[in-house]
């Protein structure tokens, strides 16, 4: 099961793996800073497509979700890519409003710094 991407002939996103979702991550385009990851199911791909905007599967909501649609912060897509399996999505974004991303407040969702490994 798959959606064929305008503009790359033969190139179908594999929905089948996580239960119609694929992981997409947003990206930064002049930063390069990883802003968030969210999950697309084959309409918010369709949508995103569509409008240019990063349209969302929403888990929590169970709905389909337009980032900034309430905030202002609109995710609008310069570029975008998939992975060698395509089952996975980079967003290249340009941030509208006033860049704030996450819900919280901050420009990326990565914000929490994890320990790995024993630290001495």
């Amino acid at each position: 099961m798959g959606v064929e991407t305008n503009g790359a002939a033969g190139v179908e996103i594999d929905f089948g793996k996580m239960d119609g979702l694929v992981p997409g991550m947003v990206q930064d385009a002049k930063t390069g800073e990883m802003l968030m990851l969210g999950f697309l199911n084959e309409t918010s791909y369709r949508m995103t497509l569509e409008t240019g905007y990063v349209t969302f599967w929403s888990r929590t909501r169970g709905k389909l979700w337009m980032k900034g649609e309430t905030s202002g912060n609109r995710l609008r897509v310069v570029e975008a890519a998939t992975d060698c399996d395509n089952d996975a999505l980079l967003f290249k974004v340009e941030v509208e409003g006033d860049g704030l991303v996450c819900h919280e407040g901050t420009v990326s969702c990565f914000t929490k710094s994890l320990t790995i490994g024993e630290s001495k």
